[in-house]
């Protein structure tokens, strides 16, 4: 009885992508949130269970610079590493069939959501204790976490973002003891339901 529904479970998920897939007709699906959200490890897994391509904008910023991220910011300021980013976002949006990983803030430019808005945007919403805990090891990394008070940092930053994340099409809460893997399986059935076919033609 045990192996029959857990067949059952893995053909409803079969079924699911299938739909999905049929669905989205090669439209893209951009991920948002905070620095920490997960964004490329689930836009990995939701990249391959819909047959799309993963792509992560920070790395393409940084061969496009022939730099690191930190030393845009140190070299070459906030302001150009923007530049850069609406370049590659500008870029990518060309294509289909791409799961897209963004950086947190770019959102934070206008003119970012023409291009976001070209596809399915996602936001990823992880509570600031977790993003803490994620990424208190790695701050040093980080331009923009670059102080002695990390939590209220992240709390700031979460504030002045907020409700540009919540322009969204599908925004997932996710839970501290979640894994990626169910995190993208959730995804899958909110694309499913709550994307307007229509929306996608």
């Amino acid at each position: 009885m045990i192996l029959v529904l857990a067949a059952l479970k893995t053909l409803k998920l079969v079924l699911t992508i299938y739909q999905d897939r049929q669905m989205l007709n090669g439209t893209n699906i951009f991920l948002i949130g905070m620095m920490g959200a997960g964004k490329s490890t689930v836009g990995k897994l939701l990249a391959q269970k819909l047959g799309h391509n993963f792509l992560d904008t920070d790395p393409l910023i940084e061969q496009c610079a022939g730099k690191s991220i930190p030393d845009i910011f140190a070299n070459d300021g906030e302001e150009s590493f923007r530049d850069l980013e609406q370049q590659v976002l500008s870029q990518v949006s060309a294509y289909t069939r791409l799961v897209v990983a963004t950086g947190g803030g770019i959102v934070m430019r206008s003119l970012n959501w023409s291009h976001l808005h070209d596809g399915i945007v996602v936001w990823i919403d992880v509570p600031v204790e977790i993003l803490h805990d994620r990424l208190k090891t790695e701050s040093n990394h980080r331009p923009l976490l670059q102080t002695e008070n990390l939590l209220q940092r992240l709390i700031d930053i979460y504030e002045q973002r907020r409700d540009r994340y919540a322009q969204a099409d599908i925004s997932i809460m996710v839970n501290a003891d979640e894994t990626p893997e169910a995190v993208s399986d959730r995804l899958l059935e909110m694309i499913q339901t709550r994307i307007i076919p229509d929306r996608l033609k």
